[in-house]
């Protein structure tokens, strides 16, 4: 078992709703954990789905659920979107950018394909200094309320797999042999370098 903690990061493009989920069962569950969006702004939906609300990741939640509030409050709340925004305010007050955080993590776990690629893009871009790898896994979850509880779980499955291991190194293609038998996800995995 590592002597350390697991120093985890999950990534979507907004950091509201499946990073945030994520995050909030792995602090529940004792990790040291930080979420973040890889997107350029935090965007909601709106009845037209050719304009979307948009935000920067500087904008608190709290500020975010009043505003839909006032756009439209029926429609954010029937959607479930208010719901997430006080979840998320309950767990730190504003959406970060993943390309903006410089802190070193033992595994990023990404939940869409275009999360996962541009987490990865980002990491090769920088200068290698320490040469400590930190694994990248995408586990593609659907962007609603229930595709991102059930994210979430296998997200912190797969955490406390890795935090009992003896090598993180040589149990992690095992452990996520398990989680596709399991779950009937694929995974993506890639190992980067800070």
């Amino acid at each position: 078992m590592p002597s350390s903690p697991l120093r985890v990061a999950v990534v979507c493009m907004s950091n509201t709703n499946r990073s945030m989920e994520a995050h909030r069962i792995l602090r529940n569950k004792g990790f040291t954990v930080r979420s973040f969006g890889a997107g350029s702004h935090v965007r909601f939906p709106r009845l037209s789905p050719n304009q979307p609300v948009v935000y920067d990741f500087s904008t608190s939640y709290k500020k975010m659920c009043k505003d839909l509030s006032c756009i439209d409050g029926k429609y954010y709340k029937r959607n479930g979107v208010l719901h997430i925004l006080k979840r998320n305010e309950r767990i730190k007050p504003y959406p970060e950018r993943f390309q903006e955080c410089r802190d070193p993590f033992d595994v990023i776990f990404t939940c869409s394909e275009r999360a996962y690629n541009r987490v990865v893009a980002d990491l090769c871009a920088r200068d290698q200094e320490t040469w400590r790898p930190v694994h990248v896994i995408n586990v593609d979850i659907e962007d609603t309320l229930e595709d991102a509880t059930l994210g979430a779980s296998i997200i912190c499955e797969l955490c406390q797999g890795l935090q009992q291991a003896d090598n993180m190194e040589s149990s992690l293609a095992q452990l996520l042999q398990t989680a596709k038998e399991k779950t009937g996800r694929s995974f993506l995995h890639t190992v980067c370098f800070y």
